[in-house]
């Protein structure tokens, strides 16, 4: 992996650059950015972020009552405004004595991203990028230096290997790790505001046709049925569709299948443009669950009906989207972290995504007490 290599810089001289022209700011009293530029447009005001120039501010960005930020905040920081590293006392009078020696540190976080643990990790920890060659080095499962695709065909992987692997999280840290490699890389990427721009007409057209053909206090009924059974399906497609997991046969092209499917998503949780269902393969998933609904009702109802699912599954692709990269209110919160759960504590339960109703329902909710995953093979 290239890491990025910037130089190093004292207290002191951190300090001097505390002015709104010339505003940087310190993380973890490791990281130095220079947020001069970003000044007009931070949401909560230029005034809040000049306070700390020249300062620390990894205790105010975590300070849910002022402004708690989320994952894509630390993700910007680093993309965008990351400059150098502030030396420890020991660097500072070992490497910054001699004025004309240029000095350079690569910064080496001590986290590891594929371990389960019983606590969500917090948001600044999400933005740490894993090393690929170090990862590689010591799993030997897929590396990130490289496309994902044929390195999934072309292995020999037994299932409990890949299984323990594909759901220990990795975060690639520059956009999304290519399955390709070549052209094809875009038509593997889904951006979120494509669901509601290709979805929202579809809901609009069937449930205009049921209100023009139907009493609308049936459709209006059939609609929300419709929105209930599809929180059935997404937990049924989640937990035996996307988790098949230990049904899948014992063959690299099964595994490359579950990978493209769902495995994907848990190996790099925090993809932002793997994070909803592309228009294509949620056609081929629905497609079924369509023919069925218009067979076993009068055309109309079905309609309404129909409409309802699809505004469901609208509400569950951007919900998962959400809960993944944005600031949430207090229920979506608690819902995050269930979600996020999923992801770093045990992906074989917590299997809901918009609620955890059917999670109760059914056995296999997500609680405090709820033991880890087993991590087989390290």
């Amino acid at each position: 992996m290239e890491t990025k290599t910037l130089p190093l810089y004292s207290q002191s001289q951190l300090e001097q650059h505390n002015t709104r022209d010339d505003c940087w700011v310190s993380l973890h009293h490791r990281k130095i950015y220079n947020v001069t530029s970003f000044l007009d447009e931070h949401p909560g005001g230029a005034e809040l972020i000049e306070e700390y120039a020249g300062k620390d501010v990894t205790e105010i960005m975590k300070d849910g009552p002022t402004h708690e930020h989320s994952y894509v905040a630390y993700e910007v920081l680093d993309e965008e405004y990351h400059v150098g590293y502030l030396a420890t006392p020991e660097e500072e009078k070992k490497l910054l004595g001699n004025p004309e020696h240029p000095v350079e540190v690569k910064l080496e976080e001590d986290y590891d991203s594929t371990v389960f643990v019983p606590e969500v990790p917090p948001e600044e920890k999400l933005s740490i990028v894993t090393d690929y060659t170090k990862d590689y080095g010591r799993h030997k499962f897929l590396d990130l230096n490289r496309p994902l695709l044929m390195q999934m065909l072309t292995s020999d992987f037994s299932k409990e290997f890949y299984l323990d692997q594909v759901h220990r999280p990795r975060h690639y840290g520059r956009g999304s790790a290519p399955l390709f490699g070549n052209f094809l890389e875009p038509l593997s990427k889904t951006a979120w505001y494509v669901i509601p721009l290709v979805w929202f007409p579809v809901v609009v057209y069937h449930m205009y046709t049921a209100l023009q053909n139907m009493n609308n206090v049936l459709a209006v009924f059939l609609f929300c049925l419709g929105v209930f059974v599809w929180t059935l399906i997404e937990y049924g497609l989640h937990r035996f569709l996307f988790h098949l997991d230990f049904y899948l046969p014992r063959n690299q092209v099964a595994y490359t299948v579950h990978f493209l499917l769902h495995g994907v998503h848990h190996y790099l949780p925090m993809d932002r443009y793997r994070l909803v269902m592309p228009p294509t393969l949620f056609v081929v998933l629905c497609t079924p669950f369509y023919k069925l609904v218009f067979a076993l009702l009068p055309k109309y109802w079905a309609c309404a009906g129909f409409a309802g699912g699809m505004f469901g599954y609208m509400c569950y692709d951007l919900t998962h989207y959400f809960l993944h990269h944005a600031k949430l209110p207090s229920y979506m919160r608690k819902l995050k972290k269930y979600h996020m759960e999923h992801h770093y504590k045990n992906y074989e339960l917590g299997f809901g995504v918009t609620s955890w109703f059917w999670d109760k329902v059914f056995g296999t909710y997500l609680g405090d007490n709820a033991p880890l995953s087993q991590m087989k093979f390290d």
